[in-house]
């Protein structure tokens, strides 16, 4: 569902759980990787808790992202909490799923701020990837269920030691 006016009508399904672990948290500047290294220091706070589920990888090749709704969380923080759905990136041509994370079912509300979030966050990145010379589409593609990105995601081995491109 890419409308960004209503709520996703999957989110009325029984969510699945993951641990996520947070790398950015809400109200942050600083963007890290997965890795802990800082990214970029960004002009707009994050909206949301930000990190990775550690036992999946995406399709980009680094862990699936994951944001958590609800209140800060401190940096570092370990979270097991429901994947109500997903929003899809493309990041230089890659997807780049972020799992939508929370203790309750995300209101209508809260799915359209998460969609305005990730059209400017796509936008943005675009424009640093431009300057830093990394070509490639920049694009939110809208919601689709969790399940759907969990069948994008490999689970995570033990040869896995960081992203096989830069971020």
């Amino acid at each position: 569902m890419n409308d960004a006016t209503s709520t996703p009508s999957f989110l009325e399904q029984e969510p699945p759980e993951f641990e996520v672990l947070i790398e950015i948290p809400k109200g942050s500047f600083v963007k890290r990787g997965s890795t802990g290294h800082v990214d970029f220091i960004s002009p707009l706070p994050c909206p949301f808790n930000y990190g990775s589920v550690p036992a999946y990888i995406g399709c980009e090749g680094d862990l699936l992202d994951a944001l958590v709704l609800g209140p800060r969380l401190p940096l570092g923080s370990r979270v097991v909490t429901r994947a109500w759905g997903a929003v899809i990136l493309r990041d230089r041509g890659m997807t780049d799923d972020k799992l939508v994370c929370a203790a309750h079912r995300p209101s209508s509300a809260e799915c359209r701020a998460v969609l305005r979030f990730f059209h400017l966050y796509a936008r943005c990145k675009g424009l640093l990837n431009l300057w830093r010379g990394r070509a490639g589409r920049n694009a939110c593609e809208g919601w689709c269920e969790a399940a759907e990105a969990m069948g994008r995601a490999r689970p995570r081995d033990g040869t896995w030691s960081g992203p096989a491109i830069g971020f």
